[in-house]
C-alpha cells in the first residue's frame, strides 16, 4: 500500500530524510513488488521499523519502506519453542503473541519500541553474562535480496548465510519475516539498589559473574551507583510487582515527567545538573519485586535522548569505566544523563558487537536539545583505546577502515553482500560509510 510522503524523522531526531516514495506493505509479496518496482526505476530501497537507531542506517531517499503493517505471527512451533514473526512486529508486542503459548523471549534490552526486524539487524542487546544480544534468538529469517527474490535462511536452507542475515545491518536485503528460538515463560526476581561506586567497582566482576542479569547506571557528579540485579524463576514462581502507585511514582513521574523538565533546566543552566543527580539517586533505584520476564527486563523510556555505547572486552569495561569518570571530571562537564554498564555472553554472529569475546557495555547519552559531539567523541576515543566496537544503531565515528580490524569475519560479510545484493540496492550513506562504497 502507498501512502503520501513527507519527512521521516528517527525518535532520536539524529536522521530525516525526505523519501521519494514510502510504500507500507502488508505481505512478503508487497515487500517484493516494491523491491522490483524500485530496482527497475533505479531507486535505492531501505526499510523502517520504529525508528529508534540514532544513527543513518535506515535513511531512505529513494523508497522507504515503512514494515509497521507486516506484523504478527506467521507460524508457532511449539515442540521447539519457535515462534516465525513478520518483521515489522514491535518488540512490546511479542509477549502478549508468545503468551497463549506459554512461550517467553530468552532476553531483551530495556527498551521494547523497536520493531524485532529493526532491533536484530543494529544488534540490540540486553544484559547477563550468560546471553546474548536479540539477534542471537533468530534461527531462520526470509528477506528479499537485491534482485528482487526471496530468500529462505534456516538450518535446512542456506544455513552458512545465517551469521550474516541474522545481524545484517539492512545490507543484505529487506527481512519480512523471523523465526525466534524462545524458551518457556518465566518470572524474574528484581533486586534494585543504589551503592557506593568504588565498592561496585571493587566486585564488579564477581556481581556479573554471580547473577543472571547485572547492570548499574551511574549519574556523573555523585559517588553513587544504582544497581540492578536480576534473577531468572520458573514460571510459576509467585509474583509480588511493584505497587501500581509506587511504580507510576517512580516511571512515570519521576523518571520521565520530572527528569525531563530537569534535562530542560538542565541544558539553559548546567550549573544546577551535579544537585539534580544527586537528589535523583535518592529518590530512585531503590525496589525489589518480582515479576514476568518482560516487566522486568524492560521499562518505559519518553525524555528523548542521543547515545553512544561502545562493547568492550568485559576485562576492559572497569579501567574504561574509570576513564570516563576521570575525564568528565577533568573536563568539567555538567552531564544530566547516567552512563549505562551492561553485559552479554560472546557470540559467533559476524557483526555481532559481541563476536568472540565475553563483552560489556558502555553507553553515554546527552538530552537531545544538547549538542553531544565533544562528550561523545572524547569518550569515544577511550572506547577506541580499549578495543571498543561501536553499536550499529547508535552515535559513533568509526568508518569501514577501523571497524574491519574489530571484526574477524567482516570480509565475508561483505562476500555475502556481494552475493545478496551485488548491484546496493539497499546502500544508504551510513552504509557506505561503515561497510564501505
Amino acid at each position: 500500500m502507498t501512502r503520501p510522503g513527507g519527512e521521516w524523522r528517527n525518535w532520536g531526531r539524529t536522521a530525516r530524510v525526505r523519501p521519494q516514495r514510502v510504500e507500507f506493505p502488508t505481505t512478503p509479496e508487497a515487500v517484493q513488488r516494491a523491491v522490483r518496482a524500485a530496482i527497475s526505476r533505479g531507486m535505492h530501497v531501505k526499510a523502517v521499523g520504529a525508528g529508534h537507531s540514532f544513527t543513518g542506517i535506515a535513511v531512505a531517499p529513494g523508497l522507504l519502506l515503512n514494515l509497521t503493517d507486516l506484523s504478527g505471527v506467521v507460524a508457532v512451533d511449539t515442540a521447539r519453542s519457535r515462534v516465525r514473526l513478520r518483521a515489522g512486529t514491535r518488540l512490546h508486542r511479542i509477549p502478549g503473541l508468545l503468551a497463549p503459548h506459554g512461550l517467553a523471549m530468552e532476553n531483551l534490552g530495556d527498551i521494547d519500541r523497536q520493531s524485532i526486524a529493526g532491533a536484530i539487524s543494529t544488534g540490540t542487546h540486553g544484559t547477563g553474562a550468560a546471553f546474548g544480544g536479540i539477534a542471537t534468538q533468530i534461527v531462520g529469517a526470509t528477506l528479499v535480496t537485491g534482485d528482487g527474490e526471496l530468500l529462505t535462511v534456516d538450518e535446512t536452507e542456506n544455513a552458512d548465510l545465517l551469521p550474516a542475515v541474522a545481524l545484517g545491518l539492512g545490507a543484505l536485503g529487506i527481512l519480512v519475516d523471523v523465526t525466534v528460538q524462545c524458551v518457556p515463560a518465566f518470572m524474574m526476581s528484581a533486586v534494585e539498589h543504589p551503592e557506593p561506586v568504588d565498592e561496585l567497582l571493587e566486585t564488579l566482576d564477581a556481581r556479573v559473574a554471580a547473577s543472571d542479569h547485572f547492570e548499574f547506571y551511574w549519574f556523573p557528579h555523585t559517588d553513587v551507583a544504582l544497581t540492578k540485579t536480576h534473577t531468572r524463576l520458573t514460571g510459576d514462581a509467585m509474583r509480588r510487582p511493584l505497587p501500581r502507585v509506587g511504580k507510576w511514582v517512580d516511571e512515570t513521574l519521576l523518571s520521565n515527567g520530572v527528569y525531563r523538565v530537569v534535562c530542560a533546566i538542565g541544558t539553559a543552566l548546567p550549573a544546577v545538573i551535579p544537585s539534580f543527580s544527586r537528589v535523583a539517586v535518592t529518590l530512585t533505584g531503590d525496589r525489589e519485586y518480582t515479576d514476568a520476564s518482560t516487566a522486568v527486563l524492560t521499562q518505559s523510556r519518553t525524555v528523548r535522548f542521543r547515545e553512544m555505547e561502545y562493547a568492550l572486552p568485559a576485562e576492559d569495561v572497569r579501567p574504561a569505566f574509570e576513564a570516563v569518570r576521570a575525564l568528565i571530571a577533568e573536563r568539567g562537564w555538567r552531564i544530566s544523563f547516567p552512563i549505562e554498564v551492561r553485559f552479554a555472553r560472546a557470540d559467533d554472529l559476524w557483526l555481532s558487537t559481541a563476536h568472540g569475546r565475553a563483552t560489556g557495555y558502555i553507553a553515554v547519552h546527552r538530552y537531545w536539545r544538547e549538542d553531544p559531539t565533544e562528550y561523545f567523541e572524547a569518550v569515544e576515543q577511550i572506547m577506541r583505546e580499549y578495543g571498543g566496537r561501536p553499536h550499529w544503531g547508535k552515535i559513533h565515528g568509526q568508518d569501514a577502515a577501523s571497524l574491519r580490524a574489530q571484526y574477524p569475519r567482516f570480509d565475508d560479510f561483505l562476500a555475502v553482500r556481494d552475493r545478496l545484493d551485488p548491484e546496493r540496492v539497499f546502500r544508504n550513506r551510513y552504509l557506505d560509510r561503515v561497510l564501505g562504497e
